[in-house]
């Protein structure tokens, strides 16, 4: 839960909250400093209630970034929190200034009042208070080898207690730890490190129109605690409105039934998680019986079964690896979804625990949503095992000594007269497409002599070894996933219950030299938007999100471009390479999974595992094309804006299978441009 009490921007816990129109929540002091001021006389491009975008002052003059800034926010860094949010300068005036959620991106402009404006979140100061206590208690120190001593230090940035030995050798108070805050394991962050008495959190709300009047109403319209005064002459005169105490009550009721179906979502991931680990014994203890038993009959046969042997252990051993790789894959799915659910639904909790009706509503809509849509993400078939503990292999033992080289799992089927012959291959039927080779044959099929099934085989593209890459009774097949510009040779042979015919002659294909391709739509993330037959993508959500395109490169060098063809209020798009299970709701290049280049409209930065590195002058606007070219030769990555060169940089583990990727908000729109050559001016570093 402590997640929930941390500020967005110093990533410390909250210390006097206020709470925006967007339901989130910023420290009083963090508020200040993440202040922009308007250009003076210009009018505000945003009322209080507004979500749409607006322009940054530029304040670059100000900037007091270093070499190694990330540059990484929406609005010019002048300091930054240790959580990666820049935050400006106290120093700015009221007048024509507005605030930026730093969670959401919505902004609103200040009146006169400046934060006295916002409320005071007096329900989340309580929660942090208790919660502080509760863990403040006998404390240890977490980094003693050896029997641990009383904690004499906290970081809050580190979440970690220190003795005094412990805190000099491995947290000293200089580089980058030295803006670390490091308060006493006992120290309350409520109000200024001095515990704050539980009577003074749970005070009765008052008006922030009317500081002398108590809330006693509660606004539907407005969806806020309101006075009689705000009624007998405000803005809420006119309005829908419904006592408070009613509406306190109706709201925890709503905030309870929602957590009642998390809570039985999450007893059965609980049930789940335990069948998941059982099954893991259950695997390993049937492999082993499995494999005790192969051992057993293989020995007891002649000599002849020694190789026969070795590949039978092979298949039991990939269907126990793979059996356990899709238990652990979904056990570390399953508990991540259930860390984050039980994280909220213990904060959640805490809310219904407090007594203040004013700030439990402040905040109730925003959490009801949130229980709301973290109950649909656990979807029908989420809980049930992918695959069983049993192993569906039959060894038979029984035919006579000269079957024993055609021994496999599956029983022998009863001789026929002939194998099949040779299939011959249309040539005016097999083609490439792209990265995809598609070929066709025939065969001359006698009744008596029927065909079961055909084995398709291609070698690496480079004069290889061949492998099996389609097995069945089709006389079509569609191979994808091809490198490009390679040539790959191709043969097909026949099986019948006899036995495996001839191959046929070898044909082959020479895949595309260049890369033509479109978004994904299939792995998009759903606020994603695609247009002008997929080539196109733009973004309905504040957010980063991320869409990868429909070719994978695994060798060579391949370029594309990508036009801006709107670019609002300066974000931060980023354009790279990724694998296809990089996480869709972040910015490119946050994880592990993703390589990018993130830019604004003055520099840009290499991204990859939340890494910043190598900044560069030079941004992007409307109008401006950004490129990548990446050379999996080198294991390199290198971007083009508008033509100008930006690398090559050598991304660590850049070996495998990638896809080009893009991130976007909703305040920019690319087109994807592919099928080009390298450019004529890459440099080779």
């Amino acid at each position: 839960m402590d997640e929930e009490l941390k500020c967005p921007v110093c990533g410390s816990l909250f210390k006097d909250p206020i709470l925006l129109p967007c339901s989130h929540n910023v420290c009083l002091a963090c508020a200040r400093n993440i202040i922009v001021q308007t250009p003076e006389g210009e009018t505000p491009p945003h009322s209080r209630a507004s979500n749409s975008d607006y322009d940054y002052l530029d304040m670059d003059k100000m900037s007091m970034y270093s070499e190694t800034d990330s540059g990484y926010g929406s609005y010019t860094p002048c300091l930054k929190s240790p959580n990666g949010v820049r935050v400006f300068p106290p120093t700015l005036v009221h007048r024509h200034c507005s605030i930026t959620c730093p969670l959401c991106h919505r902004s609103v402009s200040l009146d006169e009042r400046g934060l006295r404006g916002f409320p005071r979140n007096r329900l989340l100061e309580a929660i942090v208070s208790r919660y502080q206590q509760s863990r403040s208690a006998n404390v240890k120190c977490q980094l003693c080898d050896r029997n641990p001593v009383d904690a004499t230090v906290m970081c809050e940035q580190c979440d970690v207690f220190y003795c005094t030995p412990c805190q000099q050798r491995c947290h000293p108070s200089r580089g980058p730890l030295a803006k670390h805050r490091l308060v006493p394991p006992t120290q309350s962050p409520v109000a200024g490190g001095q515990q704050m008495p539980a009577a003074t959190l749970r005070k009765q709300g008052t008006c922030a129109d009317h500081d002398t009047v108590n809330f006693s109403m509660y606004c539907v319209n407005c969806k806020t605690p309101v006075c009689m005064k705000c009624l007998e002459g405000g803005k809420h005169g006119s309005h829908d409105v419904k006592p408070l105490a009613a509406m306190w009550k109706q709201h925890k009721c709503q905030l309870s039934q929602a957590l009642n179906g998390v809570s039985d979502k999450a007893k059965d991931a609980k049930e789940f998680l335990v069948q998941l680990k059982n099954m893991l014994q259950q695997i390993q203890e049937n492999g082993v019986e499995f494999e005790a038993c192969l051992v057993a009959q293989c020995d007891a046969l002649i000599e002849a079964l020694t190789r026969q042997k070795a590949k039978l252990l092979t298949k039991v051993t990939k269907e126990r690896e793979y059996k356990l790789k899709v238990v652990r894959e979904q056990i570390t799915h399953c508990t991540m979804k259930l860390r984050q659910t039980t994280g909220m639904m213990e904060y959640c909790l805490e809310v219904i625990k407090e007594n203040d009706p004013s700030g439990f509503l402040q905040i109730s809509d925003a959490l009801i949503k949130r229980v709301t849509s973290s109950q649909d993400q656990w979807v029908k078939g989420a809980l049930e095992p992918k695959v069983g503990p049993e192993f569906d292999l039959t060894l038979n033992t029984d035919p006579l000594l000269q079957t024993i080289i055609q021994l496999d799992f599956v029983q022998s089927k009863v001789e026929s007269a002939t194998v099949p012959p040779a299939p011959l291959l249309q040539l005016e039927k097999c083609c490439t497409r792209n990265n995809s080779a598609t070929l066709a044959w025939r065969v001359s099929v006698s009744p008596s002599n029927p065909i079961e099934g055909f084995v398709l085989e291609l070698d690496d593209g480079n004069g290889g070894q061949y492998r099996e890459v389609y097995v069945g009774k089709e006389t079509v097949c569609t191979v994808d996933g091809l490198h490009f510009n390679s040539s790959y040779n191709a043969r097909v042979k026949a099986y019948n219950s006899t036995g495996v015919g001839s191959y046929s002659k070898t044909v082959v294909l020479k895949t595309s030299d260049v890369a033509w391709f479109t978004f994904d739509p299939a792995s998009a993330h759903r606020d994603i938007v695609l247009t002008n037959e997929n080539q196109t993508v733009s973004c309905n959500s504040y957010d980063d999100r991320v869409v990868l395109g429909t070719a994978a490169f695994s060798k060579g060098v391949h370029y594309w471009e990508l036009m801006v063809d709107r670019y609002d209020n300066h974000p931060d798009p980023a354009f790279g390479v990724a694998r296809i299970n990089t996480m869709k709701d972040m910015m490119l290049g946050k994880d592990d999974k993703a390589w990018a280049m993130y830019v604004d409209n003055n520099r840009s930065w290499f991204m990859h595992n939340n890494s910043h590195t190598n900044r560069a002058e030079g941004g992007i606007s409307k109008g401006a094309t950004v490129g990548i070219l990446l050379d999996l030769n080198k294991h390199t990555v290198t971007f083009f804006i508008n033509k100008q060169q930006h690398g090559p940089v050598a991304f660590e583990n850049l070996e495998g299978v990638f896809m080009p990727a893009v991130s976007i908000n909703r305040n920019v729109q690319v087109t994807l441009l592919t099928g080009m050559e390298v450019p004529k001016n890459f440099k080779q570093q």
